[in-house]
């Protein structure tokens, strides 16, 4: 086959070509009729600016067709247990493989889940333990603190006539330690912020969130026969308030209904505190924290094992003491354990825990809880059980894989992109990174805008093409940055003292303020431990990091700014009708759809069909609301415009709005001047994402402001934009901290603290700090150095 061939340079007239995916006529969200060729086994980089189509080509297009082809195989009983997928809107899609999807979704939201649970590290241990371990306790099972130590026994019999013979025993206990259920950690709950004594429950005594006097909850006390509904909570007797907070699972029947009463103290361990509280809703993750104190377990220390599972050794380490390790020290432990007797098993734990390392991860331990880490280090995690596999010719999908990467790092990653394609493999890079699109076979560019203005291929091709194109990113591919001239004087310090926050060793830093402070050093140094686990509590800092929005498919940028309050204003008061029925969520919503816009039909173990509401044509609102205009628009036409065009709207004529206006301006400022109002927060990619919550918080009342990695998604064309907004920030009287790997972002601060010189226990120190001048003149770090490369002088 010649190489024209398999780089993709063939005719596109060939249709019988299996070499090629084909996408014809895509209209996924914002694609336009998109018509591409794809070529096989090759590594293919997608660019673009943020919203111009990358994610919704390959990972909602191709991606989606490809695992829906793949349920489709499985028999009508399983699929009715797997998730329904909609088929994409396309034309054709054509020559698909096996696509296998690492994205940067966090890592579960289950406070059981760890580094180690969650790429099986932990399951080879316990094998490895029920094998070897002194004193031998019983199976793997037993060092698992996801299974309940208390013992259980029994026997499988067969029956022949009135005669049992035996068949197999089996004497069972699980590892999880009894005082903290497996958590690592028990909760003190403030009874104070449960109820409110002076009240009865009719009244509204119990102030969790939920529990309304009107409904269920409450009525699930009051109607239990145990307590009196009217009586205030401080007149209670010992026993009914046991009764009302602990009592223990009890049988009753509530309205002609069976049911299992149990105290509100268990009811809110099971609803509340089962859950992460970093996947909760704010105002319940705002209770939790307000209402719950947590501890290390003391009977456990934090290992969540129990004391069998801890006094079971290998060569004087339990298991607890392993996962402890950070992941490179573990390694090494392993290497030198010579087990002929399990070498396969050794074999294979020693590839995983050596993949951590070559990934760049090997500072992390395997105790570390999964929802932890960041969207960088969860992917990459997910890429470590892929590169010991045996398939090949798989389609494998990445999302921007150089986040959270130091420029040291980078090469790495990129040498795993390879290898994973030259195994025989499609891989498919949805990229920002100059250094990684460098690497591309093939360079797919979409724009030439966002949102409605992207949408299209604006090239295809190699890299030499690309630099010739006159795209966007052709043109800025090779953009270097330069020193500023000359740098701000610090009006203050934010002092921290003796910081020992996870790998920090004891740091003492003079944080400058009233300047562009911007925080760096290799993945894993200690940067994150360094500023959002050392800085005073009381400095009034005002946090935008990576956590993703929260927020269900009718929440969309008009909501979460709180724009839609002064738009649902502006029409009540030019209608002289109430507020509310400009609300798709409250009394203007359409009542077939329920201000949703669509209608979806559950077709059990078929897939589930969403078409567009008849009633309302998916305007999402009552027929008569429509017929209601603010300077003849409809508050459906509103929601309908860009951020731009409503910029616009609400400062011209009767429109004029200054409360909309102000709140426009800051979206307009972050770059998101092409964002539809009404478009669901579900669709928007991780960089519009977090510059949502960066407009958002440009109105806080607060000094400092700390951003981690505000360059996530960002095109390079767009990173300039950023610099000018941090700039006004500053300019106004701020304070500004970033965490950032971005180089053109470390050139154009005032100060940088370096930390390192590596991850884990090998960092946690100030390696640097200085002018980024200073730092390029004489590049002792590996930060400088790479700084001294990219800048222009």
């Amino acid at each position: 086959m010649s190489r024209s061939t398999r780089t993709g340079q063939r005719s596109p007239h060939v249709a019988d070509s299996h070499d090629l995916i084909r996408v014809h006529g895509a209209r996924v969200n914002n694609l336009k009729d998109v018509t591409v060729e794809i070529p096989k086994r090759r590594l293919t980089v997608f660019t673009g600016v943020s919203g111009s189509g990358k994610s919704s080509l390959v990972f909602s297009t191709i991606a989606a067709e490809s695992q829906r082809m793949i349920n489709e195989t499985y028999s009508a009983f399983v699929q009715g247990f797997m998730p329904t997928l909609a088929r994409p809107e396309a034309d054709l899609l054509e020559n698909l493989t096996t696509a296998i999807i690492v994205d940067q979704e966090r890592m579960g939201a289950n406070p059981r889940s760890t580094v180690g649970t969650a790429t099986d590290a932990n399951a080879l241990l316990r094998i490895l333990f029920s094998r070897l371990g002194k004193p031998h306790i019983g199976s793997p099972n037993a060092y698992s603190f996801n299974v309940p130590s208390v013992k259980a026994s029994g026997a499988i019999t067969i029956e022949r006539g009135n005669k049992k013979t035996v068949k197999a025993t089996f004497n069972q206990t699980g590892g999880m330690c009894p005082r903290c259920e497996g958590r690592g950690a028990i909760n003190d709950i403030d009874l104070t912020q449960l109820y409110d004594e002076t009240k009865s429950l009719a009244e509204g005594a119990i102030t969790v969130p939920g529990y309304n006097p009107d409904g269920w909850t409450v009525r699930y006390f009051t109607a239990s026969g145990f307590l009196d509904a009217d009586k205030p909570i401080r007149k209670y007797t010992k026993r009914e308030l046991h009764d009302f907070l602990y009592k223990e699972p009890t049988k009753v029947k509530i309205e002609n209904t069976n049911i299992t009463y149990e105290g509100l103290v268990p009811r809110i361990q099971k609803s509340f505190l089962s859950k992460d509280k970093e996947a909760m809703q704010p105002h319940i993750r705002a209770f939790v924290e307000r209402a719950v104190t947590f501890t290390t377990c003391p009977d456990c220390d934090g290992t969540r094992l129990s004391e069998a599972a801890r006094s079971s050794k290998i060569s004087g380490k339990s298991i607890a003491d392993l996962c402890a390790m950070e992941i490179r020290d573990l390694a090494e432990w392993v290497r030198k354990l010579q087990q002929p007797t399990v070498a396969p098993l050794l074999a294979t734990l020693q590839h995983t825990l050596d993949s951590f390392v070559e990934i760049g991860l090997g500072y992390l331990s395997l105790d570390r809880p999964a929802g932890t880490l960041s969207g960088g280090e969860a992917q990459r995690t997910k890429l470590i059980r892929h590169l010991g596999s045996a398939l090949t010719d798989v389609t494998y999908v990445f999302d921007e894989p150089t986040i959270g990467l130091h420029p040291h790092d980078i090469q790495q990653m990129n040498d795993l992109l390879l290898r994973l394609r030259d195994k025989g493999n499609t891989v498919l890079v949805v990229e920002h990174k100059p250094e990684t699109i460098a690497i591309a076979d093939h360079v797919i560019d979409l724009g030439p805008g966002a949102g409605s203005d992207g949408g299209t291929i604006t090239y295809q091709g190699p890299l030499a093409g690309l630099r010739k194109s006159g795209t966007l990113t052709g043109r800025h591919l090779d953009d270097r940055a330069t020193l500023k001239p000359e740098v701000r004087t610090p009006t203050g310090t934010l002092e921290i003292r003796g910081a020992t926050t996870h790998n920090l060793q004891h740091v003492d830093v003079d944080i400058p303020l009233g300047v562009l402070c911007v925080i760096t050093g290799v993945a894993g140094s200690g940067k994150s431990s360094l500023l959002h686990g050392s800085l005073p509590t009381d400095a009034g800092v005002i946090t935008v990091d990576q956590t993703p929005i929260r927020g269900s498919r009718r929440s969309n940028p008009a909501t979460y700014t709180g724009l839609l309050d002064p738009i649902r204003k502006a029409f009540a008061k030019a209608n002289n009708v109430k507020p509310a029925l400009f609300s798709p969520n409250s009394e203007g919503a359409c009542p077939a759809c329920n201000g949703a816009g669509v209608i979806y039909t559950d077709l059990g173990i078929m897939a589930g069909i969403t078409t567009t509401c008849e009633e309302c044509d998916g305007h999402r609102f009552q027929t008569a609301v429509l017929d209601y205009h603010l300077a003849g628009h409809n508050i459906s036409d509103v929601l309908a415009m860009s951020v731009a065009q409503a910029h616009h709207f609400f400062t011209t004529g009767d429109a004029t709005t200054p409360a909309a206006h102000t709140i426009l301006t800051r979206l307009h400022d972050v770059g998101l001047g092409y964002l539809k109002l009404g478009q669901p927060l579900t669709t928007l990619s991780g960089g519009e994402r977090q510059r949502l919550k960066l407009a958002t918080h440009m109105a806080d009342k607060g000094g400092i402001y700390l951003l981690d990695e505000p360059t996530t998604g960002l095109h390079l064309a767009d990173v300039e934009q950023l610099l000018t907004l941090l700039d006004r920030l500053v300019d106004t009287g701020k304070s500004v901290l970033v965490i950032e790997h971005h180089q053109a972002v470390m050139a154009h601060a005032d100060w940088l603290i370096d930390l390192g010189p590596g991850a884990g226990h090998d960092g946690g120190r100030i390696i640097y700090q200085g002018t980024p001048a200073d730092l390029v003149t004489n590049p002792t770090t590996l930060t400088g150095k790479h700084l001294a490369e990219y800048v222009t002088r």
